[in-house]
């Protein structure tokens, strides 16, 4: 698919893949810092949840170094499809988790996980490679450091994955403030400080 082409991500269209997301893990992420690393990471599994995204969950070998998903995910998303990969390192590698994906009939991907340059790329790029859209959250996937980062998202992007942020992705999905300006703006305000002013600023200024 084309690069040039903008082809915006689909609230009807998506399914939201967050992919290793575990407390061993988290240990590896050098690229953010653990308190933005984990804002972004709940600001996104806000996103699909606001949004109401079927949402898939999977670790890999979780009862190893790898330790259990984040708590937060699974209590966010307690009824969300949760593939506990026993070994695999490629999600896409696993039966149950490609099953998951395709059960819910949609094409477009938006998936995040640590790390970037291997637990999110290699399903990417397998997926890719079977025609689906991926849409990678940058910042709500870590790794070792912003070189590693960089590598990754240039073999991401060289295969046809478009990278978004977390806070683009949730004004793509919007599409238009008049769909709901308070709750997502909430969600905005809840997740980037500095946002909150504006939503103080809205308020202060909004008919009473």
């Amino acid at each position: 698919m084309s690069n040039s082409v903008y082809r915006r991500v689909n609230k009807d269209e998506a399914v939201c893949l967050m992919v290793d997301h575990q407390t061993g893990l988290n240990a590896l992420v050098q690229d953010f810092s653990p308190v933005e690393y984990r804002n972004n990471v709940l600001a996104l599994a806000e996103t699909a949840k606001f949004f109401k995204l079927p949402t898939i969950l999977s670790t890999s070998f979780e009862n190893g170094p790898n330790g259990p998903i984040v708590p937060e995910l699974k209590e966010m998303f307690p009824d969300a499809p949760y593939i506990a990969r026993p070994g695999q390192i490629n999600a896409w590698d696993n039966v149950d988790f490609v099953n998951a994906v395709k059960a819910t009939g949609r094409k477009q991907l938006i998936i995040s996980g640590i790390v970037t340059d291997v637990c999110v790329a290699f399903p990417t790029l397998s997926a890719l490679a079977e025609g689906f859209e991926v849409f990678v959250v940058t910042d709500a996937s870590g790794t070792f450091n912003q070189t590693v980062q960089q590598a990754a998202w240039t073999r991401m992007t060289a295969a046809g994955a478009q990278m978004i942020n977390w806070f683009a992705l949730a004004c793509e999905l919007q599409g238009d403030w008049r769909n709901d300006i308070e709750g997502l703006a909430n969600l905005l305000a809840g997740r980037i400080p500095s946002y909150r002013y504006l939503m103080n600023s809205y308020s202060a200024q909004a008919p009473k």
